[in-house]
Formats: structure tokens, sequence, C-alpha cells
């Protein structure tokens, strides 16, 4: 068997992040051999889980080294609007995923993506998931400026078996420090918070259905792929658009977004 000097280098370096599995900069050597194949512009490693909000284990640092706000509203509610997190909730699997195999049709016109994702994450994103039990999915995301290519996307699925084994491996040193932190108790159901806060900001009251919609109307999703998602007719997702724009008085998704965003700080 030959081996070319890149394909030494590529084992030695996966045989050092191996060694690293329980030391505090596993994430940052793991993301720095990403880098040297692939070029990206951020990342961030989170657990997605039903019942809480998105965890963090670890995530590039921002320019100046302060929290960095949009990433905070994505993590107090946003994340609803996330495709990534929508297709976790809805077929959970383990692999290597790219953002134009999981948006919806309509997603470039969302306020999400024109008020959050174009100025976080910028032009693409690819996500390597790892699902565990517990409905729990272990993700890396991989933000960039420009498009990933067809021979990027092609590499990292070369490897992405390596990753997705470190992934699962590194997942009970996460664990072990969360739980010596003391972990947050589960969170109430996304629809049970959101309708608390519209009936306080807004003083009406929502039905668990109007909510669905209305979050999968922000997502960007077409009132055709709402009615499959709900497995209702397209009528009746306008009828609950209307009923959902009514009670708020509201005339455009760019005054529900606006509402949905409140509801995450109140």
């Amino acid at each position: 068997m030959t081996l070319s000097l890149d394909d030494i280098a590529w084992h030695r370096s996966v045989g050092q992040l191996i060694d690293a599995l329980d030391k505090p900069n596993f994430w940052t050597q793991l993301v720095r051999l990403l880098d040297q194949y692939v070029d990206f512009d951020s990342w961030v490693v989170l657990l997605f889980s039903a019942d809480q909000h998105p965890q963090v284990f670890a995530e590039c640092p921002g320019e100046d080294g302060s929290p960095d706000q949009l990433f905070q509203d994505y993590l107090r509610g946003l994340y609803l609007l996330d495709p990534f997190y929508i297709a976790c909730r809805e077929q959970s699997r383990t692999g290597l995923y790219r953002l134009s195999e999981v948006a919806p049709e309509h997603f470039e016109l969302t306020e999400y993506y024109q008020r959050y994702f174009r100025l976080n994450v910028v032009a693409d994103e690819i996500q390597f998931n790892c699902q565990l039990e517990g409905d729990r999915t272990l993700c890396l995301s991989l933000g960039s400026k420009q498009r990933f290519s067809g021979q990027q996307i092609a590499l990292l699925s070369l490897i992405q078996p390596w990753v997705l084994g470190l992934l699962r491996q590194r997942l009970p040193y996460e664990i072990n420090e969360v739980v010596a932190l003391a972990p947050a108790p589960p969170q109430p159901d996304w629809r049970v918070q959101l309708e608390a806060s519209v009936q306080q900001l807004k003083g009406a009251q929502l039905t668990a259905r109007e909510l669905d919609v209305g979050r999968l109307m922000l997502s960007g999703c077409s009132s055709k792929e709402i009615a499959r998602k709900l497995e209702i007719s397209v009528e009746t997702v306008k009828v609950h658009k209307k009923h959902m724009y009514s009670k708020l008085g509201i005339k455009s998704q760019q005054e529900l977004f606006s509402i949905f965003l409140q509801a995450q700080n109140a």
C-alpha cells in the first residue's frame, strides 16, 4: 500500500485528536484540522435536545472577544427557525448535511435569513450531525462567506466517519462537565412559552396549530410545505394564517417575526 505525505499527515493528526479527546482544546484541534482541508469562516458545536434550548459546547471566538448578541438571540429562541434544528427534530439522522438540503423553499426570503443568518453565518452552512439517545443531536456546524463547492462537500463526506466518530467519543467528557455545573432543568414546550409571551405582549390567544403555522412560515416554508408537514390542506393553512394575523393585529411576516423575537426576550 502506497501512502502520500497528505495521507500520513491526516492519520497523524487524527491520532493526535484521539489523544486529545479528554483535553480542553479538543474542539480547537479538530476545527484547525478541518480548516486545513476546507475553508470556512465560523464554527460552533451544539447539542440539540427536544426539551431544552441548545447547549453550546464550543464556538469560534468573536472578533473582539465579546458575546455575539445575534447568537444569543439564536440560543434564546431563534433556533426554532433554524433549518438544521427543524430537520433534526422532524427526522433525526446521523450524517453530513448542507443548508440547501434542509432549507425550506422560501428560506432566503425570511426575516430570519435577512436579520440573522445572512449577518451571522453569511452565505452557506454545513453540519455534521451525530444522533444520540434521548432524542438529542450533537452538531458541528461550519459557516462560510461563500458557497461550499462540490469538491469541498465531497472531501467532507469522505472524512465524515472520522469526524462523527470523534464527536461521539467526545460527548461523555462534555456531559461530565455539564453535570458538574448542575444542568439546567428542562424547558417548557416552546408553544407554551410563546403562547404566554404573545398573550402578555398582544393580549392574543393563539391556538397550538396557529403557533405551528406561524413558526413554519417564519422558517421559510411555503403554504404547500406547511400543509405537508402538518398534514392539513393548503386552504386550512391559509385560514390559520388569516386568524393569526387578525388576532395579532398585523399584516406581514415582518411584523410576525418582530413579535416572535420580542417573545423570546420577554
